[in-house]
């Protein structure tokens, strides 16, 4: 078990520390350290036959234009939305600390936009929430969850095996949790 409990944490050192660390950040939003918000104008034109003006929903090639887009202007994350009505296109990219929206009209090409880059904080805060991450990330944080519960139940499972330290060890987890509890149910409303 100390085996366990010894390489369990030195695997999950590095995410422990990550989300701990994150976890105050998140708590502190007016927390900057001298990073600001960037905004971009997104201007241009693309290939008016990706549009397929006149053509029906079906006939736009989405990949083609999503790609350009961020090709061109180093665009982050997912494309979460992407609308068709018969004059324009509109695109939504979302990421960790960034996100941009782009109207592209579907007769000319031409298109206009925005991107907004966050910072290193709220990237990496974003991180932390798993927003706009995608589902490997999901799997990071699952799995950090799951070696941080692994340490913590080893760690009780060897506190049990030291004559000396169990009945005090179990007393002080106990009040810290009761004390979590306390201060939930006094200060949260």
């Amino acid at each position: 078990m100390r085996w366990l409990h010894t390489y369990v944490s030195m695997v999950g050192l590095g995410a422990l520390l990550f989300f701990s660390l994150t976890g105050l950040t998140l708590n502190h939003p007016e927390w900057t350290l001298g990073f600001q918000r960037r905004e971009h104008r997104l201007e241009g034109r693309l290939d008016p036959a990706w549009l397929a003006a006149g053509g029906d929903e079906k006939s736009i090639d989405r990949l083609a234009v999503a790609e350009a887009l961020r090709a061109r202007h180093g665009l982050r994350g997912w494309v979460d939305d992407f609308r068709v009505d018969d004059a324009e296109c509109t695109l939504a990219y979302k990421g960790p600390g960034s996100a941009a929206d782009v109207v592209v009209q579907r007769k000319t090409g031409v298109y206009q936009g925005t991107q907004s880059i966050e910072g290193p904080l709220a990237l990496v805060n974003d991180l932390h929430k798993g927003r706009h991450t995608g589902a490997v990330w999901a799997w990071v944080i699952d799995l950090t969850a799951g070696l941080l519960a692994l340490v913590a139940l080893s760690g009780v499972w060897l506190l049990l095996y030291v004559r000396r330290r169990r009945a005090s060890g179990l007393w002080i987890g106990l009040a810290g949790a009761l004390v979590l509890w306390v201060v939930y149910a006094v200060a949260v409303r």
